[in-house]
């Protein structure tokens, strides 16, 4: 099946090398170009495109208020391009507060060595954006600040399987067969069994950035448990992405450098393209900071951190997988299992990409499958 996309960028050397890149891999149409926001949003009307790509800076209308727009007319997985910059990724993750699913960077230089591994990366984003379901989107929080607005429901869908998103890290066990139930055994809340957790780990990957908001703002600023966050997401993006969490909660949110204590009130997140373990010597958990494995596809990677903190506290973390593509966390989460630790994974309908929670649901691993709505709650609840 051919996916078809609508181009929306200023610069009329890019939209033409864009189009000449995916036309080529015979399996994306380019529909149409649009030289600025406001003729994005008539041509997305018009043409019903499967994916859209977007700039942000344009004249007449801006990225971000195209994105709104297309997001509250006719919703459309959008592939947002941006610069790997302090204020590219502040942006970026605007507008994927506004509704898109991915980025990446404009500049193809830092995406890719040569053209045919940049070819492959940018047709391979593509048919993984339009697997999306870029009307996954909760209903604000209460916060600091408002959340994503709620966004037009769509049917359900699946990844599209990947190499990339889909291959092992290096030296971790062959996964087991899946179970038969898809989404695993979905089980009510426990009302008022509350059990304590020496650290809670949430990991994700795309749509992740928009859930993590959800469910971190949604925490007062007495939560008992640590919380250690992996987001698969460039280095020059998660500074940016802790301080705006930091901003719009009530625990403290921050990224984590290497050293840093535990402690119940704070959410450390992984530092983009290197590693985080955590290491609990003498009663007392901390961060190790460690260079991004070459044969790791994520940098940082769920099933390395989850890995550690079932060697640091078996039987007492609470491990939750967030949506995204791939199955990154799984292995860890398995792990986690194998000492008694508990799971919980979101469920297929608020998932923009359900792969991650999928394969930790499929695997049997998941002992709650939760709506994204209910993930907060639920930890404020269900930690003691």
């Amino acid at each position: 099946m051919t996916v078809s996309v609508l181009v929306v960028d200023d610069s009329g050397f890019f939209r033409k090398r864009l189009t000449e890149i995916l036309t080529g891999s015979g399996q994306i149409r380019v529909v149409g170009a649009a030289t600025n926001g406001r003729e994005g949003v008539e041509l997305a009307e018009k043409l019903r495109p499967d994916v859209i790509t977007m700039d942000y800076e344009m004249p007449v209308m801006d990225g971000i208020s195209a994105v709104r727009e297309i997001m509250k007319n006719h919703p459309v997985p959008v592939l947002m391009f941006s610069s790997l910059t302090y204020e590219g990724a502040r942006v970026t993750l605007d507008a994927l507060e506004a509704g898109a699913v991915d980025f990446l960077p404009k500049n193809f230089e830092e995406i890719a060595r040569d053209s045919s591994q940049l070819q492959k990366i940018l047709i391979d984003r593509i048919l993984d954006v339009a697997q999306s379901r870029p009307g996954a989107r909760p209903k604000p929080a209460p916060g600091k600040a408002p959340s994503v607005p709620s966004g037009h429901e769509t049917a359900p869908l699946r990844p599209r399987p990947s190499s990339a998103a889909t291959a092992r890290p290096a030296n971790v066990p062959r996964p087991a067969q899946p179970a038969a139930n898809p989404e695993g055994p979905r089980r009510p809340a426990r009302r008022g069994s509350a059990k304590h957790y020496s650290v809670v780990g949430i990991g994700t990957s795309t749509g992740g950035p928009v859930a993590l908001q959800r469910v971190l703002t949604s925490l007062p600023s007495s939560f008992p448990a640590p919380i250690v966050l992996v987001q698969h997401m460039p280095a020059s993006f998660t500074p940016a992405f802790a301080e705006r969490l930091d901003k719009l909660c009530r625990i403290q949110v921050r990224q984590a450098e290497d050293g840093d204590v535990l402690r119940p009130g704070l959410a450390l997140l992984a530092p983009g393209g290197k590693q985080m373990m955590i290491e609990n010597r003498g009663g007392q958990a901390r961060v190790r900071i460690l260079p991004g494995d070459e044969r790791l596809n994520y940098k940082p990677c769920v099933d390395v951190t989850f890995g550690s903190l079932a060697r640091s506290f078996p039987g007492k973390t609470l491990g939750v997988i967030l949506t995204g593509m791939g199955s990154d966390g799984k292995d860890g989460c398995r792990m986690m299992k194998q000492t008694g630790s508990d799971i919980w994974s979101q469920d297929e309908k608020t998932s923009v990409i359900y792969g991650m929670p999928m394969a930790v649901a499929r695997a049997g691993l998941s002992d709650e499958v939760l709506a994204l709505e209910e993930i907060g709650p639920r930890l404020i609840e269900g930690v003691s």
